[in-house]
């Protein structure tokens, strides 16, 4: 039975005992995501914009997918019907002396601007230390990690294209993080669980194979 006093992802003697991620979490994965629009679209705190996102995405992908016209084509197609139609729209209020609803003007701040150029450099000069650190063949684990991974990007990318790996990409998104707010206590236990047994043969293949790898002596650099 799974204590909620204990303390998140530990295991106590043999692994029976596990511990609910969720029970000890300090902040909401609302305010753990930000806090701002962007979490209230992915949680589905505003509906009618996490479902427009999915309604636009769908079609944008069926176009995409199944019209066999390039993508700039479609792209041209869809901004030249919206701009004919704000237009139209703009003067048929004018005839009938009706007052204009201006749309939203979309402005990126300065900060925004900033935070998100700083994400993207962290995260490109992770990479690149990665990159060193492989290429030096310092670090066995990252490398066959990074292996892994480019091996099965590879074998989706045989199956599927960008269009349906980003549409994918964009549907998980806007419905995991929702799905996961409201049954976190249930995922968090399932996972914890498949999560230990992972460790476990994880371990069982440190000790047999990796440890006994070049680049082994990193191990400690790692933790």
């Amino acid at each position: 039975m799974v204590d909620n006093s204990g303390s998140a992802g530990t295991v106590e003697g043999d692994g029976k005992d596990i511990a609910c991620i969720s029970c000890d979490r300090q902040v909401s994965l609302h305010q753990s995501m930000g806090g701002g629009k962007a979490a209230d679209v992915l949680l589905w705190k505003q509906r009618h914009v996490s479902f427009g996102i999915v309604v636009v995405a769908t079609v944008f992908w069926l176009l995409i997918e199944h019209s066999g016209m390039p993508l700039l084509t479609i792209s041209s197609d869809v901004l030249l019907v919206l701009v004919v139609l704000l237009f139209l729209r703009a003067n048929f209020a004018a005839l009938r002396h009706k007052p204009i609803q201006t749309l939203p003007q979309l402005v990126l701040s300065e900060e925004f601007v900033d935070s998100v150029a700083a994400s993207f450099r962290g995260k490109i000069n992770n990479a690149l230390l990665m990159a060193h650190d492989i290429t030096l063949g310092n670090d066995f684990k990252r490398f066959f990690r990074v292996v892994i991974c480019l091996w099965l990007l590879s074998v989706l990318g045989s199956y599927l294209s960008f269009f349906t790996f980003a549409y994918i990409g964009t549907i998980i998104s806007i419905t995991v993080p929702a799905l996961y707010n409201k049954y976190n206590k249930h995922v968090d236990r399932y996972f914890g669980m498949i999560f230990q047994e992972f460790r476990k043969h994880y371990k069982v293949m440190d000790e047999s194979v990796f440890s006994r790898l070049p680049g082994s002596f990193s191990k400690d650099k790692d933790q």
